[in-house]
């Protein structure tokens, strides 16, 4: 019986429930596609769509109840809006980047609406770990569907198989457990019922979510089972907004109101909640700045007057300053990264304290603060309300002090940014500064790792609150192409229509996951992809030369005759590879090649490729240096003086280090 067959025997066990007769993939499937969840009035599908690359482990279980269940025969859907129950198939081309692409979805998305990624047993399945890995810690829901083993084990070892000698019950897929929010392994049919119900559970809750592994041992997929119907029934999870506790409010409103230099620490709660407006309002009130992470940026547009910009170690002078002599921290949303607290050595003043407004109490507590756990447009709604007619502001010459410094900063941006020879090759902030004044609110940029993430938190303008998605939770290479696939299919994204969707990326970056293109393409995605060619691992080899590595092992160069690679360039062209996989592909050389072309790619209607070869940054024209510490220890012996140098300044910096008790 297929999963829309309307004929329902009876259950012998309960004469009066009805059940449909299905394999345990189309079930989940069909279960899948009839579960919501709601937040504020809106309802949205949880799982809108499941990734796919299928193998001996998946292709005769969900891979056909996908047939089934995708209405268009063969799997063949659109990536559009989801029209009744069906279940559309995207086609990835890599397990990792699958988990990647649901990502950016799942962010864009609001954590509201989320995909799921199935794979075969094996490789695929351990292709899931650092995906999973990264959904976990950056707070955002992902179903991971690998096939697994046989239960019933009817040869042993399968192909694939891990062996165990000391446990029978343990596969590859145990890998997923501890980047997995919930894990279970569905080892017979009617396991699925509660195990899928907790699995929606996880993926829905805002203080919980994160990876949802379901392992679905090969055999179990395709065995039949006469499910309830009322499994099949649509659900609604309504995703909460916890209220502060009136005790930690009052403590809260305490601690703000004998504050006389406080800071807001906004993180990517903040987004997550869609607590952009409600800070604003915050900050109207009180006059308190604010300074975000890398998941906050955003959180106010870049001219908003409390905005300091981006805090830590890739953070502004401004908001450093500010960090140092603030006498409250009042973090919303954040986890606080060693990145954000400079790695222990940035909040300075020795009578500082810690005001921690978040979903979770685990974050909350974090530094010895005093915990708000509340959801953090609740949480902020409640401390504005209550601080209303108390006469709280911060003093005028705070203020004052502030906005100046922030005024002082732009100026050190538009140096960075500035282009005094339209000729010349640009350098990386260069490249930055022409996609400045070429985005709207419209644009949204993409990036994780690599030495961009430093500059555009430093020097990025963000103009709207989803504008800047820097992934640095988990700071995770080839994270950027499928991640745009994902936010162009949560915009709605086609041709010149929709929102333009920037992936920012190295070449060390490109050349680790450059295969979700040939998806792009596939989809007719209009995913602008912008290569930084700089011939190797651009912000590790400047760490390396900080810490007394000399740059060794970072440079994409030939070897020389003392076995180094401090030879030319190796002949790699990217822009090439690029669009040998589909893209259609401009090539710029100068700083008016490039403003021409990022124009053009803006207005493509398909993928289309910038690809840029960057020059060294001098003193003008290249970033400013980092504001704050990051702790990345020294060797304590060495012979060479490099190394002994970069001892010399750890040893300095770290006794500044304290911990926040």
């Amino acid at each position: 019986m297929s999963p829309t067959s309307p004929e329902s025997p009876k259950s012998p066990a309960n004469p009066h429930c009805s059940t449909r007769r299905l394999t345990t993939a189309q079930a989940l499937v069909t279960f899948l596609a009839r579960q919501y969840t709601e937040r504020d009035g809106r309802r949205q599908r949880l799982i809108s769509a499941t990734w796919g690359i299928f193998g001996h482990g998946n292709v005769a279980g969900i891979g056909q109840a996908l047939v089934e269940a995708a209405g268009g025969g063969n799997g063949g859907t659109t990536h559009g809006t989801v029209a009744g129950h069906r279940m559309p198939y995207l086609q990835g081309r890599n397990e990792q980047a699958m988990v990647h692409a649901a990502v950016g979805y799942a962010r864009q998305s609001g954590r509201l609406s989320a995909h799921a990624v199935t794979t075969s047993i094996g490789p695929g399945a351990t292709n899931l770990v650092t995906g999973a890995a990264l959904a976990t810690i950056n707070r955002l829901p992902v179903l991971l569907l690998p096939g697994d083993t046989f239960a019933t084990r009817p040869a042993d070892p399968v192909l694939q198989q891990l062996e165990v000698p000391y446990a029978g019950d343990v596969s590859v897929n145990d890998c997923l457990r501890p980047v997995s929010r919930y894990f279970d392994r569905i080892t017979r049919p009617e396991a699925l019922i509660p195990a899928a119900l907790q699995a929606m559970r996880v993926l829905a809750d805002p203080a919980e979510t994160g990876a949802v592994t379901l392992a679905l041992p090969q055999d179990v997929q395709a065995e039949a089972y006469d499910w309830p119907e009322e499994f099949f029934a649509e659900r609604d999870w309504h995703v909460r907004r916890p209220a502060p506790d009136a005790f930690e409010l009052e403590a809260a409103v305490r601690a703000v109101r004998s504050a006389r230099r406080p800071l807001i620490v906004a993180g990517g709660g903040v987004r997550h909640s869609a607590a952009e407006e409600t800070l604003a309002a915050f900050t109207a009130a009180t006059r308190i700045p604010v300074a975000t992470t890398q998941a906050g940026k955003g959180a106010l547009r870049h001219d908003h007057p409390a905005d300091v910009g981006g805090i830590g170690h890739t953070g502004t002078a401004t908001a450093d300053e500010l960090a140092r002599s603030a006498d409250l921290v009042i973090g919303v949303g954040t986890r606080f990264s060693d990145f954000t607290t400079a790695s222990g050595t940035l909040f300075a003043d020795p009578a500082v304290r810690f005001l921690h407004l978040n979903i979770t109490g685990f974050d909350a507590h974090k530094l010895a603060a005093l915990p708000l756990v509340a959801d953090a447009r609740a949480g902020l709604e409640a401390l504005t309300a209550a601080l209303a007619g108390r006469g709280y502001r911060v003093d005028p010459a705070y203020e004052t002090e502030y906005t100046g410094a922030k005024e002082a900063w732009e100026e050190r941006v538009e140096a960075s940014f500035a282009t005094p020879d339209p000729t010349a090759r640009p350098t990386q902030t260069q490249v930055l500064g022409l996609l400045d004044a070429l985005v709207t609110e419209d644009d949204i940029l993409i990036n994780a790792a690599g030495s961009l993430p430093g500059d555009l938190h430093k020097l990025w303008r963000p103009r709207s609150r989803d504008q800047y998605h820097v992934e640095y939770g988990y700071s995770c290479m080839g994270y950027e192409i499928p991640a745009a696939i994902g936010v162009l299919l949560a915009t709605g994204s086609q041709g010149r229509e929709g929102r333009p969707v920037w992936a920012l990326v190295g070449d060390g970056t490109y050349l680790m996951n450059p295969t979700e293109i040939v998806t792009a393409v596939q989809e007719n995605l209009p995913l602008r992809l912008l290569i930084l060619q700089n011939h190797g691992y651009a912000s590790i080899g400047g760490l390396s030369e900080s810490v007394g590595g000399e740059r060794f092992g970072t440079a994409y160069r030939h070897r020389d005759a003392d076995g180094g690679f401090t030879g030319p360039p190796l002949p790699v062209d990217l822009a090439a590879n690029a669009a040998s996989l589909g893209m259609r592909v401009l090539r710029a050389t100068t700083v008016d090649d490039l403003r021409k072309a990022l124009s053009e790619a803006r207005d493509s209607e398909g993928p289309t490729c910038v690809y840029v070869e960057t020059e060294t940054p001098d003193t003008v024209s290249g970033p400013p240096p980092a504001q704050a510490w990051w702790d990345v220890p020294v060797a304590e012996t060495a012979t060479r003086p490099a190394a002994v140098k970069a001892r010399e300044e750890y040893d300095r910096r770290v006794a500044a280090r304290r911990h926040h008790l």
